[in-house]
């Protein structure tokens, strides 16, 4: 992302951090699902940079995979063992890690959770993530918009995460469902929804070869199927490839959320419908901002006003806008891309 325009979302969500001077004993953890995702390759780049500048000591960490909750856990346990000032998380298990995070502010580590939030949310001393209930309306009233008066026969698939059900997933199903008009009954859980739309939910661990798997799956439900939610973008690239190998990839609509570089592309080549643009590289700065400014005086990050979480912003990416759905097309959307 371009220093403009970090610049600019940092002043236009209202943050008010500063820069101290440098202090070589400030140190600071970041703990991430994987480190090959590009979502976390540049959630990476954007912290490195930041305690660079800021002279804050960062240790990187990661799990082998999507899911590998049990490598987070052993990366927070070194984490209070060298002293860091603060963690900055994106969890697998949202709610199996609130006991490591628990031990790790009890030892005075400000932890906070990057893009996808705690269960519960309170369980981290703040969150700094996309509106990914938003994200998913977004993508949601987008797909309803496009396909007009035959939204009411669609026949839907979503192809999640993992088993486990992190925030961030059941965030961007419900939200999808809303915006498309799609009861979701409990807004906390996947697939407990009865619309006869619905064709079924299968898991990517958010890669090509899960999201190739999980749509093989789901045609073999139905081979009728005519609208994909994807978790992430290299799901989306995974499900493109399996209707593609069975000639039915002009009869899918791929909606997503990320907003990556690669992303952006497929958008732009009509691999996926749209996607909702998400802002890593923003969350782990202003994440280091506030580890910096938490062991300098103390104080804790806010959540932006009328919400719970530190909203680090949304923006739905599409060269196909539909009316009362805004927008941004693939040539800003290639601006404000990462990875």
């Amino acid at each position: 992302m371009k220093k403009s325009v970090l610049a600019f979302g940092a002043l236009a969500l209202g943050v008010a951090f500063s820069a101290p001077a440098m202090a070589a004993d400030v140190s600071a953890c970041l703990i991430t699902k994987t480190d090959t995702n590009p979502f976390f390759v540049k959630m990476k780049e954007g912290a490195t940079a930041k305690a660079k500048e800021l002279g804050v000591s960062l240790k990187s960490y990661a799990g082998k995979v999507d899911g590998d909750s049990e490598s987070q856990v052993a990366a927070i346990e070194s984490c209070i063992a060298d002293g860091a000032k603060g963690i900055l998380l994106t969890a697998s298990d949202t709610k199996g890690i609130v006991s490591s995070v628990k031990k790790a502010r009890d030892a005075g580590v400000l932890v906070i959770a990057l893009d996808t939030p705690l269960e519960p949310a309170d369980a981290a001393d703040a969150t700094f993530a996309t509106d990914n209930l938003l994200a998913g309306k977004l993508i949601g009233q987008w797909a309803k918009e496009t396909l007009g008066d035959k939204a009411k026969d669609a026949k839907v698939g979503f192809l999640d995460l993992t088993p486990s059900q992190p925030t961030v997933d059941v965030l961007r199903d419900q939200g999808f469902m809303m915006g498309f008009g799609i009861d979701p009954n409990n807004p906390d859980k996947i697939g407990d929804e009865d619309d006869k739309r619905i064709v079924g939910h299968d898991v990517t661990n958010g890669n090509e070869e899960g999201g190739r798997k999980a749509m093989e799956n789901l045609l073999q439900k139905d081979p009728g199927i005519n609208v994909i939610h994807t978790i992430n973008e290299p799901a989306a690239v995974g499900a493109y490839q399996a209707l593609k190998a069975v000639g039915m990839e002009k009869n899918v609509l791929i909606v997503s959320v990320d907003g990556g570089c690669p992303g952006v592309k497929s958008v732009q080549e009509g691999v996926i419908g749209a996607t909702s643009q998400q802002y890593p590289l923003l969350m782990a700065s202003l994440g280091i901002e506030a580890i910096k400014k938490f062991a300098d005086s103390g104080e804790k990050p806010k959540p932006t006003e009328g919400k719970s979480f530190f909203d680090t912003g949304v923006s739905l990416v599409t060269d196909k806008p539909v009316s009362g759905v805004k927008s941004i097309d693939t040539k800003e959307g290639t601006d404000k891309c990462w990875g």
